[in-house]
């Protein structure tokens, strides 16, 4: 499942868009990242090639089993990346920038290592 960070983030943003929306377009993921729509369509083209995503007649775009797996992956390690960091008294725009670029080149076995640690110690508490 080796995927790039760009797609990883496309991605990631439509799941978040979807739990937000009725359906996701371009238009929305576009507002949300800050992107040109052209920019969007052409991530959403090869997402579409490569399985991660389909998009109806309508436009509404929906990931498919495989794409749900790696945002759901990434959504995952960025809000536990961001919390924690805050919970060290990181400020929380810092703490999300830095999660947003951890979550990416983190190893599986790092982050379950770092975040077994980390419920460990707060539940020692």
């Amino acid at each position: 499942m080796s995927i790039n960070e760009s797609a990883e983030n496309y991605l990631e943003t439509i799941l978040v868009l979807s739990q937000k929306l009725p359906v996701v377009r371009s238009v929305d993921i576009a507002a949300e990242m800050n992107f040109k729509k052209s920019s969007i369509s052409v991530a959403m083209k090869n997402l579409r090639e490569k399985g991660y995503i389909t998009v109806s007649d309508a436009g509404f775009i929906t990931l498919t089993d495989a794409g749900r797996e790696i945002a759901d992956m990434i959504f995952e390690r960025h809000t536990f990346l961001s919390n924690w960091l805050t919970s060290l008294g990181i400020d929380k725009k810092t703490a999300e920038e830095d999660a947003c670029h951890m979550e990416h080149v983190m190893s599986p076995e790092s982050f379950a290592a770092i975040k077994k640690y980390v419920e460990d110690t707060s539940s020692a508490k």
